[in-house]
């Protein structure tokens, strides 16, 4: 099982790293458009109505509610899978190893919310404190995978886990901070069919089907319930089983296998282009140094690598972990650089924040800056180092290449 998590590990990391680079095109693409002839068109593509709508159902939701509520609950599913697996049987496995990527992230998202709000407080805007909370795989994943050996893997490790512990926190911010009204008869018939799906996992039910077809019925009572759609994937995850009669291909890994390439190569570039469509104004640049825009600038690119630094240091410090093998002090501040690239959820807890389109857009806008500013300076510090202590990282690479067995596992995962 820990040799079937360490291949699924590998895979995860170089299907994010290419992501990474699509999702920077499609940003790309989007933004081009949008500033373009074209702009009006594909705005009315996005609030193209799809599905259908009766007396007892309703499907009837716009191209873009689709992709936000629709695709991104595959998305959610995708990461919970991610989550749950790392947490049966990887780095979230014990106290030991999870501690510090958990303790980094818990960092990582309450100084950037603290950031926020104090910049925010007594503004209409202070709702969206949770918007620089986030940290983005694929595009941290995506950065740190072009310095290639430069950096320790220990370090690709630790900011895999961080994000994936961030994911993990966006998921319950977005649960319970930020929903509309609650219909407690669709909770209701909701909580019934997620009852359902542990029973199965109970009872052994080791298909696929029996568990996605739930999990659709659950997508629609909670997107009726008041609380966001894409929990419904979250909760599909925990109740897919783990293990198989083979202790090969579990019904979990199968899964996470099949929705690797459709979410990242499909699912999250339709986000991107889906999301970042923004029409530059000059009266953009004023919004950054608003309340809304400050706090955004401030929470990503200050408080993600303040807050990722100084809990690792007090986890360190305090002998609660252990620090990433072969990694120096810099080069986890460098790291903790790349934890301001808060991107795809970022901007979906923007649109969850405000519904007024001029708060999306302005939070968009910051999102975009804060997110391109971080992934610079953590990618020019982290090559900076890497020039600067070459003889170093030739040495740590020489080390990480004559570790044996338990070690060399342990450094590879």
């Amino acid at each position: 099982m820990r040799e079937i998590s360490k291949k699924v590990y590998k895979k995860f990391l170089k299907t994010e790293s290419k992501a990474g680079i699509i999702l920077i095109f499609c940003v790309l693409i989007s933004i081009l458009v949008a500033n373009s002839s074209l702009g009006g068109y594909f705005n009315e593509l996005l609030n193209f109505k799809l599905g259908i709508a009766t007396n007892g159902i309703d499907l009837n939701f716009s191209s873009l509610s689709w992709i936000n509520d629709g695709l991104m609950a595959i998305f959610f599913l995708y990461v919970g899978l991610e989550i749950k697996r790392e947490v049966i049987d990887g780095e979230l496995k014990s106290i030991k190893q999870s501690s510090l990527p958990i303790i980094a992230a818990l960092g990582g998202m309450l100084m950037p919310a603290l950031l926020f709000a104090l910049i925010n407080i007594g503004s209409v805007t202070s709702k969206g404190w949770g918007i620089p909370m986030a940290t983005d795989i694929a595009f941290a994943i995506g950065i740190l995978s072009v310095l290639g050996d430069r950096v320790p893997k220990s370090l690709k490790v630790f900011l895999t886990a961080l994000a994936i512990v961030d994911d993990l926190g966006a998921i319950l911010v977005i649960a319970v901070f930020y929903t509309s009204d609650l219909h407690f008869t669709y909770l209701m018939l909701a909580a019934g069919v997620f009852a359902f799906q542990m029973a199965l996992n109970y009872f052994g039910a080791k298909k696929l089907i029996y568990y996605i077809i739930p999990g659709m019925v659950l997508w629609y009572l909670i997107h009726h319930s008041g609380i966001h759609a894409t929990i419904a994937g979250v909760l599909t995850a925990i109740a897919i089983p783990a293990t198989s009669e083979k202790r090969k291909h579990s019904p979990l890994e199968k899964l996470e296998g099949l929705l690797s390439n459709p979410v990242s190569y499909i699912i999250m570039p339709l986000f991107a282009l889906a999301n970042t469509n923004i029409r530059f104004e000059s009266e953009m640049i004023k919004g950054l140094t608003n309340p809304l825009g400050l706090g955004i600038l401030a929470g990503l690119f200050l408080g993600k690598p303040l807050g990722i630094t100084l809990a690792t240091w007090i986890a360190i410090k305090f002998k609660i972990a252990k620090k990433p093998r072969l990694a120096s002090w810099k080069q986890i501040s460098g790291v903790a650089m790349l934890g301001g690239i808060g991107f795809t959820m970022s901007i979906f807890v923007s649109i969850l924040s405000f519904g007024a389109p001029i708060f999306q857009l302005e939070a968009k806008f910051s999102i975009l800056i804060a997110s391109i500013i971080s992934a610079t300076a953590g990618y020019v510090f982290l090559n900076y180092l890497s020039k600067k202590h070459s003889p170093v990282i030739i040495k740590q690479k020489v080390k990480e290449e004559t570790y044996s067995g338990k070690e060399k596992l342990e450094l590879s995962l």
